[in-house]
């Protein structure tokens, strides 16, 4: 018989239905602007650091909604926004070196819901407020690290075998060396090229005995991916540190880097932390060479010429480096015996053993500890890079007591607050390469909220006129469709939610209001197709039923067309252009589930099985 379901049909449309309502139910609760609490370097929080939270809001009057332990961190509700800030600046005051204290909106979903999975759409920036940054990496600095490295590695390689050189130095992305006889090339050619297979070797005798050896192409790009995708996890590290919820760390292009921290008020701070390249070098202090010589413009061979941050005293340094900050594991800010803000650091295992070996003959002798940050200046070079600043100071002249080893500290920070962030900066890691935020953006909670209300009202409109016209247009079918609309925007808000990663912007409502257009599109064809038949004479059952049958090929190729240009705008876009194809994808799929099993299920189920002699359409 035409136009006729089998049971099945209809169970499986309801638990479909059902399961896209459950999940789209989240949102209707809203979210409690709230503070997560964590403890730092992952330590587990107990009930007894709760009650300390409570106390220390109480002593100020800080009114909470809730407060609770959950999966070892602290969630405390506040009614409003004000009060949520003001309570993150007590806490902060009170407990900022034990806790990574975060802005977040906790969803008010109730438990039962919760227990189910059921969770509330994530908001991008756009709708939830917050802070855009597009930074630049400049590339150039982490090919000179690279090339810095190369030239040490030689060095050692060379003396290791006992191979004599004249000079060695930087060659373009590579490393020159000069030997006085072809004998002594060749045996060093043969080290280098067994030691160093990536670098592409050179030698000739022309005016001299020389080596060179420099990066092929896809070294120098293996290098630029790793320097990006370093600074990237950094970035997220710091990200972390700051104590930012849902943040959001991706890669744009070759040498860019998109952070969006949503919930972040104090943008001063953030690009601070972010921006920051600072590192440490332990240097000893040349106690040989004539400091007013060198300020003089004298420089010793071998030594280079600093100034301390505190009295800006000139400081004559070592220019071996004997340890770097890339092997710092964890960094904290403390205060030392007397009253002095200091930084706790701890090395990795080969950093330990380095500086054990570097200060094992120096015990008595003073080392400093260089701080180094590279600074934008806004300009750029002949080949359109980013051009930085590097800033060099000495926070600390210390007489090493003992063999240091993988534990020390480092005093000379200045306030309590740098303090903090440079065990931050440490804690986190060193940039591997600069970078320089090329652009800024801030959307305040207040226009985050209006974004919101103005996508509700154009996907309202939007709705409603579609309502009106298929109502009027098609009278009982067009009211069929409009069911079917409605069961759309539930299933794609139901999606939306169900999908971990998936965050709804401002592009992406402006998704849901096109799908909302072309979501009727197949009913219209369908429809049409039914009235077709009719004047053709069919029977109204074999109207609907050929309706659907031929309509459907030309549905399916429209929206697969469509679907396709949706995932080519997720693969190659950015950040709004990827929020808007999530969107349309979704609308899309769903759009034809309702269009063409939902109506056609309604329509079997009013005409189906009966003789009907006309049909509302």
């Amino acid at each position: 018989m035409l136009n006729r379901y089998p049971l099945w049909k209809y169970l499986m449309l309801m638990v479909i239905i059902s399961v896209g309502f459950l999940y789209a139910l989240p949102n209707l609760y809203g979210e409690d602007p709230a503070l997560q609490i964590q403890g730092l370097r992952g330590a587990e929080l107990q009930l007894a650091d709760l009650d300390e939270v409570n106390e220390e809001l109480a002593a100020h009057s800080l009114q909470t909604k809730s407060s609770a332990l959950i999966n070892k961190q602290i969630e405390i509700r506040f009614n409003d926004t004000e009060v949520q800030l003001r309570a993150k600046e007590v806490l902060n005051q009170k407990f900022g070196e034990q806790y990574i204290i975060a802005l977040n909106l906790a969803p008010s979903t109730p438990d039962w819901l919760a227990g189910l999975g059921g969770t509330p759409m994530k908001l991008g920036l756009d709708l939830r407020g917050g802070v855009h940054f597009l930074m630049e990496v400049d590339m150039s600095v982490a090919l000179k690290k690279a090339q810095e490295e190369r030239v040490s590695a030689f060095r050692s390689d060379l003396r290791e075998e006992k191979i004599r050189y004249s000079r060695i130095s930087e060659y373009k992305n590579g490393v020159q060396v000069a030997f006085k006889d072809e004998m002594t090339l060749d045996a060093a050619k043969r080290v280098i090229k067994k030691k160093h297979a990536d670098l592409v070797i050179d030698d000739s005798t022309d005016g001299g005995f020389f080596l060179t050896a420099v990066m092929s192409e896809q070294k120098v790009k293996e290098i630029k991916e790793s320097s990006l995708q370093q600074n990237i996890t950094i970035l997220r590290n710091r990200v972390n540190a700051i104590g930012v919820a849902e943040p959001l760390v991706m890669k744009q292009g070759s040498d860019r880097i998109v952070v969006e921290l949503p919930g972040v008020q104090d943008t001063a701070q953030a690009k601070r932390i972010l921006g920051a390249t600072a590192t440490l070098e332990f240097r000893m202090v040349d106690q040989d060479g004539d400091v007013r010589s060198a300020v003089a413009g004298r420089v010793p061979a071998g030594s280079e010429l600093f100034y301390e941050r505190d009295n800006q005293a000139p400081v004559l340094l070592k220019r071996r480096v004997m340890l770097t900050g890339d092997h710092i594991i964890d960094a904290a800010s403390s205060f030392d015996e007397n009253g002095q803000p200091q930084v706790n650091i701890d090395l990795d295992s080969k950093g330990g053993n380095i500086f054990s070996r570097a200060t094992k003959d120096a015990i008595g002798k003073p080392m400093a500890t260089l701080f180094i940050e590279y600074k934008p200046t806004g300009k750029r070079d002949k080949d359109g890079n980013p051009v930085f600043k590097k800033n060099a100071e000495v926070i600390s002249v210390a007489t090493i007591q003992a063999r240091l080893g993988r534990s020390f500290r480092i005093t000379g920070a200045g306030s309590p607050q740098e303090a903090r962030d440079l065990a931050l900066l440490l804690k986190a890691g060193a940039l591997i390469a600069p970078i320089q935020i090329v652009e800024e953006r801030t959307v305040g909670p207040s226009l985050g909220q209006e974004n919101i209300d103005l996508g509700m009202q154009a996907i309202i409109w939007g709705f409603c006129a579609v309502l009106v016209f298929m109502s009027i247009y098609y009278r009982g079918f067009g009211l069929v469709a409009n069911l079917a609309l409605g069961l759309n925007l539930v299933l794609i808000v139901g999606v939306m939610s169900m999908i971990p990663g998936a965050t709804l912007t401002l592009p992406g409502m402006a998704g849901i209001v096109l799908t909302v257009g072309m979501a009727v599109d197949a009913n219209v064809l369908i429809f049409e197709r039914i009235r077709e038949e009719i004047r053709d004479g069919r029977g109204p059952q074999q109207a609907i039923h050929k309706g659907y049958e031929s309509a459907f090929s030309t549905i399916a190729d429209a929206n697969i067309t469509t679907f396709i240009a949706a995932v080519i705008l997720f693969a190659v876009g950015t950040g709004p252009i990827k929020g808007f194809s999530v969107t349309l994808a979704i609308g899309i799929a769903t759009s034809m589930f309702t269009a063409i099993v939902g109506t056609r299920a309604v329509i079997n189920l009013v005409y189906g099985g009966r003789r009907v002699n006309k049909l509302s359409i």
